[in-house]
């Protein structure tokens, strides 16, 4: 199954979560692209948000339970550390996850909605451009030198104010919904849930956070992103929500 199988069973089952208290909070952002438009005030009720992105070792426990496929970048070793966060997932195959991991617990394990994403991303600061603030990237500890050739064993660097590590940064996290970029105008102000389809063809997955590959490692809170939902890139993973 891979290089770091010996791990599997030693993994505890469920992640470690953080509590996201229910609260409204403005989302979006009038200096990121058209898509984060308009700011609005939403409503988020209370959920549990996974402290990290899924790992390796983690999604080798589903492997092994389901006999799935591995992801396409499992042998690779700039991707296959058991601490790294488990990449190439397509968003098919991170729903399976959950619905594996809530069959073997009995909770309710799901993507998180990109509202519930984005007012965790945030920690508590209310239109702020990252999780720490408004400082760039590059001020954060040894930026130049990390995401060399893929993403970081998850939790080495401080987490934001609610306890979340690599919120916007290491692999773009799958959300639930489905992705359109006029949505802000028409959303609920309450637990907005995503549009019912994509009118995109082929149609894409709503994803949120930054990524080892690109120039600015770092994505803003706001910053929207999509695929269709069947691809596998090796800079996408994602992180579980549970409900409270």
């Amino acid at each position: 199954m891979g290089t770091h199988s010996y791990l599997a069973s030693s993994v505890p089952l469920e992640p470690e979560f953080v509590l996201i208290p229910g609260a409204s909070f403005l989302m979006g952002s009038d200096c990121g692209q058209d898509c984060e438009r308009p700011i609005h005030r939403v409503w988020v009720d209370a959920f549990l948000l996974a402290a990290t992105q899924v790992t390796n070792a983690e999604y080798e426990r589903f492997l092994r339970a389901t006999s799935a496929l591995p992801p396409p970048f499992w042998q690779d070793p700039n991707f296959n550390h058991p601490q790294q966060p488990v990449t190439g997932v397509s968003w098919h195959e991170a729903a399976r996850y959950c619905e594996w991991l809530s069959s073997q617990t009995g909770r309710t394990y799901r993507l998180p909605t990109e509202a519930e994403w984005e007012r965790a991303a945030r920690g508590g600061l209310e239109q702020h451009q990252f999780p720490w603030g408004n400082d760039p990237p590059q001020s954060l500890p040894d930026y130049p030198t990390r995401w060399q050739t893929g993403p970081e064993p998850v939790a080495r660097y401080a987490p934001n104010a609610f306890g979340l590590y690599d919120i916007c940064d290491n692999v773009h996290e799958w959300c639930s919904d489905w992705y359109d970029a006029n949505y802000y105008a028409v959303s609920p102000d309450r637990n907005p849930q995503g549009p019912e389809e994509c009118s995109m063809r082929p149609p894409r997955k709503s994803s949120r956070g930054g990524s080892w590959r690109h120039h600015i490692k770092v994505a803003r809170c706001s910053a929207r992103s999509s695929i269709p939902p069947h691809f596998q890139y090796a800079d996408y993973g994602f992180r579980v929500a549970c409900n409270v």
